[in-house]
C-alpha cells in the first residue's frame, strides 16, 4: 500500500474523472439536439437515458471483471470507449449516430466510474482516502461546469459546437495514453473472488438497499437538472431569456457541486458524516422546491448554484456510510452504488413526459420526490448514529 502521496501516480487516476465528468455533455446535448432536429421533450430526454442505462446493466460485471484483470487495465479500456463515442458523433453527425455516441460514452463511463475511485485508493495513503475521494468529485465537477462554455466557445468563434465532441474525444485519448504509461502497483483480492450472484444478494439488506435506491434518485435529480435545466428555464421565463444564458443554468449548478465538494472535503474533517447528510439534504429539498417559485431570472440561477451545493457530497456520504457497515462487502457494494447510477436513465424521461403530457411544475416535481426520498434516508440515518 503506499505510504506516501506519488503524484506520478495520482495525477494521471484523477485525470480520469475529468474524462469521468464527460457523461454530463449530455445536459448541452439535449438542449442543441433538439434545436437541431426539433424533437419532443420526450423523445430527447431519451439522450440521457442512452447513457445511463448501462450503468445498470453493466457496473456489476465490469466489477467482477476488474477483480481478474485489473483496475487500471479496464479503467483505460472505459476511457478508450469514452473518446470513441465522442468522436462518433462529431464525424457523423445524424440522430441514429447521436444516440449510438451517446451509448459507447455510457458504457466507457460505466466503466470509468467502476475502476476509478477504487484504483485512486490504492495510490494514496490509508489517512487521505476520504479527502482524495471528495477531492476526485471536485475535479469531475470542473470537467462537467466547463462543458456548456466549451461548447458556447465553439459556437460562437467557429460556427460549430460539435467540435466540443472532438476536444474532449482528444482529452479521453490523452487521459488514456498518461494512465497507459503509468505503472501503479495495485492491491490484489486475495479472498473469495466477487461474483455477480454475491452483489446482486446485497440488495436483500434492508438497509443498502435503501441506501443504493438513494444512489438512484441523486443521480436522477442530477442528470435532471443537467438535462432539464435549460428547457425549464426557457419555459418559465419564455420570451426574455435566451437560449445561451438559459443554457448557463446548468453550469451555475456545476459550479455549486464544485465548491461543494471542495468544501465538504475540509468540513467532513471535523463533522459528524450523518448530521452533514442529514442537513446538505435539507438543503437540497429546500432548494428544488424554491426553484419551482423563482420569481426572476437571476433569482433561479442563484438557487440552482444552491442546488449544487446541496447534493455535491450526498453520493460520497452514503457510499462511505454503507461501507463503513459492511467494510467486507465494499467491491460488491462499490458495484451496486454505481450501478444505481442508472437512476440519471429512469427520472429524466419521466420528468419529460409529464413535461408534456401535464405541465412543467409536474415533471419538476419528481425532482422534488426524490429530494424528499433524500432527506427521509438521511433523517433514518442520523437517528441511527
Amino acid at each position: 500500500m503506499t505510504k506516501k502521496i506519488n503524484l506520478s501516480f495520482v495525477l494521471p487516476v484523477l485525470m480520469s474523472f475529468f474524462v469521468m465528468s464527460f457523461c454530463d455533455l449530455v445536459g448541452i446535448g439535449v438542449d442543441r439536439i433538439k434545436l437541431e432536429f426539433g424533437l419532443s421533450n420526450t423523445m430527447v430526454q431519451l439522450i440521457p437515458s442512452a447513457v445511463f442505462i448501462w450503468f445498470f446493466f453493466l457496473s456489476v460485471p465490469v466489477g467482477v471483471l476488474q477483480d481478474r484483470f485489473g483496475k487500471r487495465t479496464i479503467l483505460n479500456l472505459g476511457m478508450i470507449l469514452t473518446a470513441i463515442g465522442m468522436l462518433v458523433p462529431y464525424f457523423m453527425f445524424s440522430k441514429a449516430s447521436i444516440f449510438f455516441g451517446f451509448a459507447l460514452l455510457g458504457i466507457g463511463n460505466t466503466i470509468v466510474q467502476v475502476s476509478a475511485n477504487p484504483l485512486l485508493v490504492d495510490v494514496v495513503p490509508d489517512d487521505r482516502k476520504s479527502s482524495f475521494l471528495s477531492f476526485s468529485q471536485f475535479v469531475k465537477a470542473v470537467g462537467s461546469m466547463i462543458a456548456p462554455f466549451v461548447a458556447a466557445y465553439f459556437a460562437n468563434q467557429y460556427g460549430d459546437w460539435k467540435l466540443m465532441f472532438l476536444a474532449f474525444g482528444i482529452v479521453s485519448l490523452v487521459a488514456v495514453l498518461w494512465l497507459g504509461f503509468t505503472k501503479i502497483e495495485e492491491t490484489k483480492n486475495t479472498e473469495v473472488r466477487a461474483t455477480i450472484g454475491s452483489s446482486l444478494s446485497l440488495l436483500g439488506t434492508k438497509y443498502i438497499a435503501l441506501m443504493v435506491l438513494g444512489i438512484f434518485l441523486l443521480v436522477g435529480i442530477d442528470v435532471g437538472i443537467n438535462a432539464v435545466s435549460g428547457q425549464f428555464l426557457l419555459k418559465k421565463f419564455e420570451g426574455s431569456i435566451t437560449q445561451e444564458f438559459a443554457e448557463k443554468g446548468r453550469s451555475i449548478y456545476f459550479f455549486g457541486k464544485m465548491l461543494g465538494t471542495f468544501a465538504g472535503a475540509i468540513m467532513l474533517t471535523k463533522l459528524s458524516s450523518r448530521k452533514f447528510l442529514f442537513w446538505t439534504s435539507v438543503l437540497g429539498l429546500i432548494s428544488v422546491l424554491a426553484l419551482l417559485f423563482a420569481p426572476s431570472q437571476m433569482t433561479a440561477m442563484g438557487i440552482i448554484f444552491v442546488i449544487g451545493l446541496g447534493l455535491a457530497n450526498i453520493f460520497p456520504l452514503i457510499f462511505s456510510l454503507t461501507v463503513e457497515k459492511y467494510p467486507l462487502r465494499a467491491n460488491e457494494i462499490s458495484g451496486l452504488m454505481i450501478m444505481a447510477v442508472s437512476g440519471g436513465a429512469a427520472i429524466p424521461p419521466l420528468i419529460g413526459y409529464l413535461t408534456d403530457s401535464i405541465s412543467l411544475t409536474a415533471g419538476m416535481m419528481v425532482l422534488v420526490a426524490c429530494a424528499a426520498y433524500l432527506l427521509l434516508l438521511a433523517a433514518i440515518r442520523r437517528s441511527q448514529a
